[in-house]
């Protein structure tokens, strides 16, 4: 493994620790509770999110709530045109990404206080250059506290259930060395691929990571955790600027 230097560059110029410019357009849709255009780097996400006085079948009577979400991209994000999902028929990444989507948030929500309504996100890629689930839970949870806001404002809600921020980035051994925020250049020639899921308060919600070209160690492991926790703390520090939150 490759030692890292304030010298090694990427082939956009970055730094190993160093992660894609991000940029947040809130109330980017009109009907939504709440919505954001979500870019990190060339990567763009429209993410919406929407409650309905409902819950799934299974949770009625219990008076909690439901947090789910979908996830989708749009024929022309990638360089080769993707086929749009058909008769209600959804491709198995997508399948995979949005359950990531709704586990990610609902592991920051307290569902009583919520009460039997269901938040749905929507995250629909519109341009991907690599990361795109990680900048769909990033942007799905400013939606998502919006929405919130919306029910507390509108009275539907007493109390916030959000418990905590979340937001996620990917990390890799690319060229021998661990990085942050892959685009789809390095993701695309990763010798380790790994996407964190984390909380503001440094716990970890999920971890996936794959040796795509060969099995890595623990001392990588760890570095690409740290590389990782540290591009996640700048996300929420984005989030809470965005949102107005000071502490």
């Amino acid at each position: 493994m490759r030692f890292m230097t304030e010298q090694f560059k990427r082939q956009d110029g970055r730094f190993y620790n160093e992660g894609r410019p991000t940029q947040v357009m809130r109330h980017f849709t009109k009907h939504a509770h709440g919505s954001v255009l979500m870019a990190v780097g060339d990567t763009k996400v429209i993410c919406t999110a929407m409650c309905e006085e409902t819950v799934p079948g299974f949770m009625r009577g219990e008076g909690r709530g439901w947090v789910t979400a979908e996830y989708s991209m749009l024929p022309s994000a990638t360089e080769t045109r993707k086929r749009r999902d058909r008769n209600g028929k959804t491709d198995g990444r997508s399948v995979e990404i949005q359950r990531l989507i709704g586990r990610s948030l609902r592991a920051v929500m307290d569902m009583e206080t919520l009460g039997e309504r269901t938040i749905r996100i929507d995250c629909d890629v519109i341009q991907a250059d690599g990361g795109t689930r990680t900048t769909a839970i990033t942007g799905a949870f400013i939606a998502l506290w919006d929405c919130v806001a919306s029910l507390l404002d509108s009275g539907m809600i007493e109390k916030n259930p959000i418990r905590g921020f979340v937001a996620a980035t990917s990390v890799g051994v690319w060229q021998g060395t661990p990085i942050l925020d892959l685009c789809y250049l390095e993701d695309s020639h990763a010798e380790v691929d790994m996407n964190l899921v984390m909380t503001d308060d440094g716990r970890i919600i999920e971890i996936q990571g794959t040796g795509e070209a060969r099995p890595f160690t623990r001392d990588e492991f760890d570095r690409l955790m740290a590389l990782g926790q540290d591009g996640i703390a700048h996300l929420i520090a984005v989030q809470k600027d965005v949102l107005g939150i000071r502490e």
